[in-house]
């Protein structure tokens, strides 16, 4: 691999060491270890998990033979001293250096996520890394409830409740906790009815609005995500048929989960639940209503990696962690997403969101 490890989560993975720059990984005959500039090489020997770390400045010296060299120079030079032939890259591999090594007589293979198939397995230090960031989460979504209600909007403190200022005040809490959050969905009515729309201007009281948070642990590197739809006010008679609606969908992929499921047929037998309910997805005047996402995805060191729950097939494992997030989406009704995240077992699984789910706030 070549990458900079806090941009790349396999790097990051394989390394346990965290560096702005790329710098170059090779695991060979059973060991691993990493060719690093003078910059990072001493902090690399001390804190990277690999069981060698070699000078790229001395590659680059015994490379230049009397004229300058080139970095895809060094990198072969490396490759040969180390008898390596043929590698197995990951999809994200760069294409110009993928060139330059086949180009060189390096035959390379790609391999798609997961590059490292254990990734997808979590450790309980991994799960409890990933409670921890979901707790800094639960500390954080309290916001509303304080709110008070003024000719339709939401006012705190004397000020109307925008999607940005709770965004903001979401990000500060989570901030405070050692966790940084990007795109935080705060969205109100019809903007909740597109799932990545993040929100904008006024909250008004009596409509739904989805949080989705999914912060980074600074000390960890590993995400949470959760999402709730929550009214502050009175919900319609027919925004709580369609939470009520969601709500059992969810419960019942989380009852499906475990050890050799099949993701896709989790997610169709949510589908056909929302259809028995009256509730059918589809495009209306150019725009899809109904339920046209995946049901969840893997949260580890990404925020989106395998498994799958979704049309695409992919066999549950025990250890996985996934998230289960059916959602319903109806502009002349309103928008609902419930999502928790959840720790694959042998006969079913471990619910690691506990914060609550509750549509109507006072």
């Amino acid at each position: 691999m070549i990458a900079s490890s806090e941009t790349d989560s396999n790097m990051y993975y394989a390394t346990r060491f965290l560096a702005p720059d790329p710098f170059i990984y090779l695991k060979t005959g059973g060991r691993s270890c990493l060719l690093m500039s003078d910059l990072e090489i001493d902090r690399a020997r001390s804190q990277a998990k690999v069981d060698a770390v070699l000078s790229y400045s001395e590659y680059e010296q015994k490379t230049k033979r009397g004229g300058p060299s080139e970095f895809m120079d060094v990198v072969y030079d490396f490759l040969q001293e180390k008898g390596v032939r043929e590698a197995t890259v990951p999809a994200s591999f760069p294409l110009a250096y993928g060139d330059a090594l086949r180009a060189r007589g390096i035959a390379l293979s790609v391999k798609r996520e997961p590059f490292f198939d254990e990734r997808v397995i979590k450790s309980k230090e991994e799960v409890d890394a990933i409670c921890k960031a979901q707790s800094a989460v639960d500390a954080a979504m309290d916001l509303l409830r304080n709110a008070e209600i003024r000719e339709g909007f939401l006012y705190l403190n004397g000020s109307v409740v925008t999607s940005e200022s709770i965004r903001r005040v979401l990000h500060l809490h989570l901030m405070e906790k050692g966790c940084v959050a990007q795109h935080t969905i705060v969205a109100c009515g019809s903007d909740a009815c597109d799932p990545h729309n993040e929100g904008y201007g006024p909250l008004r009281a009596d409509e739904p609005i989805i949080f989705d948070v999914f912060p980074k642990s600074s000390e960890s590197r590993y995400y949470a995500d959760m999402s709730r739809t929550v009214v502050k006010g009175k919900a319609s008679d027919s925004l709580k048929r369609l939470y009520d609606t969601v709500l059992e969908g969810q419960l019942l992929g989380i009852s499906r989960v475990k050890n050799g499921a099949h993701g896709k047929e989790i997610h169709e037998e949510i589908m056909a639940l929302f259809d028995s309910h009256g509730y059918k997805t589809g495009q209306v005047g150019g725009r899809m209503q109904g339920f046209f996402h995946g049901t969840g995805h893997g949260v580890g060191l990404d925020i989106h990696e395998p498994p799958r729950i979704s049309k695409s097939d992919w066999i549950l494992q025990k250890g996985e962690v996934v998230t289960v997030e059916p959602g319903l989406y109806y502009p002349d009704i309103g928008a609902v997403r419930i999502e928790d995240m959840v720790w694959v077992n042998e006969n079913g699984c471990t619910n690691l969101t506990t914060y609550n789910k509750i549509l109507e706030i006072k």
